[in-house]
């Protein structure tokens, strides 16, 4: 997590050459460009887009850019995501004195983008604290997003951003990597639901441009991004059957001693005997009979950055083993939520009951 980032400011070529087919070249006037680039994205079967800033159109030869339909940014769920992680934002920071009040402008650089990461996940970037050049701001903006994805790499997302489309000031890319670090977080947010937008893609191929429109979902539902997926037998359970809940734990605590108890551990409470993640490691050790090298997991968990990196690193062993991807995520089971904590061992008594 070491490095310097710094943002660079785009190239606005004052004029393009454009070949023909009589081989000539042409070098357009800039106001010809603009009106060439509004004529592309206002051709037919394409939504018009009045208020698409000429900078937009000025492209070189296979650039592509990406911008959302202005009619998407109107829409009172897109307007709300929006408010909804603004207000996150800076009250996360309000200790820095840094208010943010537009995402692209405010974000792009990686300035704000690390102080909110270093304060969601309580640690400390090398990184310049104030970089002007564009390189400077890349690469800070590379340190910071490196971090993320280490966070959030072991979960298996796809991560949606970029360097460049965040230094480029692409709002959608900021956008899922705002909604990745607040469901990550578990963010004291309710993000919409189903919030889609539709986004115009501009690119220049043989001095012209082309576009075309494309569906961009920002948020699911609320289950899915919090990480419950679809209803099972623990929802039924804890919903209809409570009272067979103590049957089932006492079932998985004698299928999860009768391994533990070969290191001379014993588990008595399922909830929280797992949540930092270590017996969840040296089980799948036991199941699998090989030894897990200490220097790949925390023996004495102290942070709940440690406890999750625990958890998720069992998870990526589960799936070694040939597991599907545990309905949970790690940080539930961190969080001491029973019915996460008992889908895991659940899926592990299911393939390894007869294991002895």
């Amino acid at each position: 997590m070491n490095g310097v980032c710094a943002l660079p400011a785009l190239r606005r070529p004052p004029a393009v050459l454009v070949c023909r087919a009589a081989a000539s070249c042409t070098l357009l006037a800039m106001s010809d460009l603009q009106e060439e680039g509004k004529n592309a994205i206002n051709s037919p079967m394409s939504p018009a887009l009045a208020d698409v800033h000429p900078e937009d159109t000025q492209l070189e030869e296979n650039e592509e850019r990406t911008m959302i339909d202005p009619t998407s940014k109107e829409d009172p769920k897109f307007k709300e995501l929006v408010k909804v992680l603004l207000d996150w934002i800076n009250d996360v920071l309000v200790e820095e004195r840094i208010i943010v009040k537009q995402l692209e402008e405010d974000l792009y650089d990686g300035q704000v983008l690390q102080k909110l990461l270093e304060k969601l996940a309580g640690c400390k970037l090398n990184v310049a604290e104030v970089t002007q050049s564009e390189i400077g701001q890349k690469q800070k903006l590379q340190t910071v997003l490196e971090a993320v994805h280490d966070l959030l790499r072991p979960r298996g997302w796809a991560l949606r951003w970029s360097v460049d489309s965040i230094h480029g000031k692409n709002l959608v890319a900021i956008l899922h990597l705002l909604v990745s670090l607040a469901m990550h977080f578990r963010a004291p947010i309710r993000l919409p639901e189903h919030v889609t937008v539709q986004v115009v893609v501009v690119r220049k191929r043989e001095g012209l441009l082309h576009s075309s429109h494309i569906s961009e979902e920002l948020t699911t539902t609320t289950e899915m991004m919090m990480g419950r997926f679809e209803r099972d037998a623990f929802d039924t359970l804890f919903d209809h059957a409570p009272d067979k809940l103590s049957v089932v734990k006492k079932s998985l605590i004698t299928f999860v001693n009768k391994h533990l108890n070969k290191l001379n551990l014993e588990v008595t409470e399922l909830e929280t005997q797992f949540a930092d993640g270590v017996y969840l490691v040296l089980l799948m050790g036991l199941l699998e009979d090989y030894f897990v090298p200490l220097h790949h997991f925390y023996l004495t968990p102290e942070s709940f950055d440690q406890k999750v990196h625990n958890v998720s690193f069992a998870f990526e062993l589960m799936l070694d083993g040939g597991l599907k991807k545990p309905k949970a995520r790690p940080e539930d089971v961190v969080n001491l939520d029973l019915k996460s904590t008992l889908r895991v061992l659940y899926n592990l008594f299911t393939k390894y009951k007869n294991v002895e």
